[in-house]
């Protein structure tokens, strides 16, 4: 790398916008959408889409409700052409889809569109020529009046071949290609001229597609672009202006976001950002960004683990596990304070109750996609308290009391240094019972026990059968209840004496199956302390088990 880079490369010229309007514009309703996964993103894979994967891209995005699709080149050779008079010929196209071909503004080429649309209801054939100074420069050797001629020439031709089709409902779409890095006021000419030959009304308008071919500037600059051209260009009230960014600088979608701000009204882009180079402008996260804000996208991803799917079948390329609401991993905390916020967020959010999402760290509810909540917090060594108890929770339905799930998460640091790896819930599961639960290694095992009740006011009786170190002991020991008693008994006949600092219980489940869990903190005379925990179908029982799972953590 240069250490001096201005001496190669020179920073893009801002627009002259002093009065620019869409930073403070807000997106309130969602765009036109149209998907170019099966013509610019299946002319940027490795293996461009069969017949087959076309046609179930084509059903995808029908599902997910996208209206206009962009179904291929269809001079670009016989398979386009086929798939594409194929969908029109088999009736594969719902009424309410609008398909769209792309064509160079050449005779043979546009007439070989119109050829492979014959019998559509209603169609859009897109044109484009490219108009920025490096194309007329480098690849044309053309002047402006030039380029302007091929736009006139390619759109004169588009308005013959529909009337020779009037059978078929035709609206037209016109790019200036490589808008972005061409003279605004060129891009508007070309475009005026290109309506002049059309005639575009209020009630049939023209699309004009203002793409950011080679994404060569900030998003802010492009918005820019389009609020200028949407200030200067004639009528209007008679086009449609789309975006088509392109991702080269990662910024492609706040690009088509800020240029719907600047007053754009369609968007062009690819379910997950697929696309020549860096790729398209994500349809995906554009839409779910603006769910997020409350705005209905008009586009369904309430499963969006079969849109995945579908898609890295047909691309034969994998989705990011960090890609934002899609990605394996984008629902998946692993740190410690991160647990702990979207766990006592979820807790919030149930006591609330009033509908409205506001979770730390989960932008949108992984529920409205389909996901489940198991995956929202994953351990490893980098995790804390509050995702390991929140593992255990959902796994189990244990509520560890919050002291208790400090102690219990050391017992888990501990198995992932060992493994050096991710812990799933049954290794979790497995340091929970190794720390708590009876082992053939504990002191103090439960064979049977019964307690008696005095008269009103006086003491309860606890007796005891236990496996003490191997040797079945019967212990006995009288308190108020049931629990100081048997920590009587403890304290008497097995010398372990503990004083209880926190007692819970809740049951697991619900109906004849329900169990009951316990837990203890206990001290012991030098202030350590210990923690125990016990589940039975009993709660009393549950109880018994807690306080000698505490018995056994104290040190021999």
């Amino acid at each position: 790398m240069l250490r001096d880079p201005s001496t190669k490369y020179r920073p893009f010229p801002q627009v002259d916008l002093p009065d620019r309007q869409w930073p403070s514009q807000t997106i309130t309703r969602a765009p036109r959408w149209l998907s170019t996964d099966m013509r610019d993103g299946n002319q940027a894979l490795i293996d461009p889409m069969d017949a087959e994967k076309k046609t179930r891209f084509f059903d995808l995005l029908v599902k997910v409700g996208i209206k206009e699709i962009e179904v291929g080149f269809p001079s670009a050779g016989a398979t386009e052409f086929d798939f594409i008079s194929g969908l029109i010929r088999n009736g594969r196209v719902p009424d309410d889809v609008t398909v769209q071909v792309l064509t160079q503004s050449r005779r043979d080429l546009i007439e070989k569109s119109f050829q492979s649309l014959e019998g559509a209801p209603t169609a859009i054939v897109h044109l484009y020529n490219a108009v920025s100074p490096a194309w007329r420069r480098i690849v044309f050797g053309m002047s402006r009046e030039e380029v302007r001629e091929i736009a006139i020439t390619g759109a004169k031709i588009l308005r013959d071949e529909a009337g020779k089709r009037p059978d078929t409902d035709w609206r037209f779409e016109y790019s200036p290609e490589t808008f972005s890095t061409a003279e605004l006021d060129f891009s508007v000419e070309v475009c005026a001229a290109v309506m002049d030959v059309l005639r575009p009304t209020p009630e049939r308008p023209l699309i004009l597609n203002l793409p950011a071919t080679v994404e060569a500037a900030s998003p802010n600059v492009y918005a820019d672009q389009i609020e200028w051209f949407c200030r200067n260009v004639p009528n209007r009230d008679s086009v449609v202006i789309s975006l088509h960014p392109h991702n080269d600088r990662g910024t492609g979608v706040a690009a088509a976001e800020l240029g719907l701000m600047a007053g754009a009204d369609r968007v062009e882009g690819c379910l997950f950002g697929n696309g020549e180079r860096t790729g398209n402008c994500d349809l995906v996260t554009l839409a779910l960004n603006m769910y997020t804000q409350g705005v209905d996208p008009g586009l369904d991803f309430s499963n969006i683990d079969e849109v995945i799917n579908t898609v890295e079948y047909c691309n034969q390329l994998p989705v990011h596990p960090r890609h934002p609401y899609a990605g394996e991993l984008v629902f998946t905390a692993f740190s410690g304070s991160h647990q702990d916020a979207i766990k006592k967020g979820f807790a919030a959010q149930a006591q609330r109750n009033d509908g409205l999402w506001d979770v730390p760290y989960l932008p949108i509810d992984p529920a409205d996609l389909g996901r489940d909540y198991e995956a929202v917090i994953r351990v490893n060594s980098q995790s804390g308290k509050g995702g390991v108890a929140w593992v255990l929770e959902q796994d189990k339905g244990l509520k560890l009391p919050k002291r208790m799930q400090a102690d219990f998460s050391r017992h888990v640091q501990r198995v992932a240094d060992e493994t050096s790896r991710e812990l799933n819930a049954a290794d979790i599961w497995g340091a929970f019972e190794a720390a708590y639960l009876p082992t053939d290694s504990d002191r103090f095992e439960l064979v049977d026990y019964s307690e008696s009740h005095g008269a009103a006011g006086q003491a309860r009786t606890f007796v005891g059968e236990l496996r003490l170190d191997g040797e079945t002991r019967s212990i006995s020991g009288k308190g108020n209840g049931l629990l100081s008693s048997l920590l009587s008994a403890l304290r008497d006949d097995c010398g372990v004496d503990l004083d209880v600092v926190d007692y819970s219980e809740h049951a697991i489940g619900n109906g004849s199956d329900a169990q009951a869990a316990a837990y203890l903190e206990c001290t012991l005379p030098d202030g350590t302390r210990v923690f125990g925990a016990g589940i039975d179908a009993d709660v009393a029982t549950a109880t018994v088990r807690a306080a000698l799972s505490a018995a056994n953590r104290v040190p021999a």
